[in-house]
């Protein structure tokens, strides 16, 4: 199955490094974010990558030069959105199904179950829903004043969309010229009830800001919980 990777974005909250190299070759423990991505997707048998390229897209495509990976490079403009890059990659889709992922999320999702959970419900759309973290610590308190315990940054009672998408190819009619993915065609899909929502209790995590790359590299150096390879 093809797996497209969303990785042409400015990635501006990242500036530190986005001025010379794109967001998806940020480097996590001497490899780039989007190196991990496909590790991933390698160690459950997908292969076929194709990479929706903008800005800087010519250093991703430097990057790979030699990979082993199957991968097609496809320039889907550097002010794209993402429904507008999906539209660009159509035609390469050939099969009913197909993965989509962000280049700047890292997961320990078994794919394989989502897809399988793709299928057996029969939607257009699956997303891989994770639980929200909070970003800020929690002070509990006993009364109005006395503090009696802090939570540094717990999981919340609430799920968010955490990407790792499998897609059936009629999504194509739901993303028109301009279309924003998340809030027109997940939208459209949603009243329709023809999205679901693959359950996910294990590690992810974004890659927005420098603290996510210095936290990302911190866990490199111990648990390293997305390297689901060997």
């Amino acid at each position: 199955m093809k797996v497209v990777i969303l990785c042409g974005g400015k990635g501006t909250r990242l500036s530190e490094y986005t001025e010379d190299i794109p967001k998806p070759l940020i480097e996590i423990g001497g490899k780039p974010i989007i190196w991990h991505l496909m590790k991933i997707y390698e160690h459950y048998g997908h292969t076929d990558f194709i990479l929706c390229l903008g800005y800087k897209g010519e250093k991703i495509k430097s990057f790979f030069k030699d990979s082993t990976w199957n991968i097609n490079f496809v320039d889907t403009g550097v002010e794209s959105n993402k429904g507008e890059r999906l539209r660009k990659i159509e035609e390469f889709i050939d099969e009913d199904n197909f993965l989509v992922s962000y280049g700047d999320d890292l997961c320990d999702v078994d794919i394989n179950k989502v897809i399988d959970f793709h299928k057996k419900t029969g939607k257009i759309a699956t997303l891989t829903a994770v639980q929200l973290i909070s970003p800020f610590g929690i002070l509990e308190l006993e009364g109005n004043e006395e503090i009696v315990s802090f939570r540094e940054k717990p999981k919340l009672d609430y799920l968010m969309n955490g990407g790792f998408y499998v897609f059936n190819k009629k999504i194509f009619s739901y993303i028109k010229e301009g279309c924003d993915l998340e809030k027109d065609a997940f939208e459209k899909l949603a009243e329709e009830k023809e999205i679901a929502a693959f359950s996910h209790k294990g590690f992810w995590k974004s890659m927005n800001t420098l603290k996510d790359v210095m936290e990302l590299n911190e866990l490199w150096k111990g648990k390293k919980p997305w390297v689901v390879w060997k």
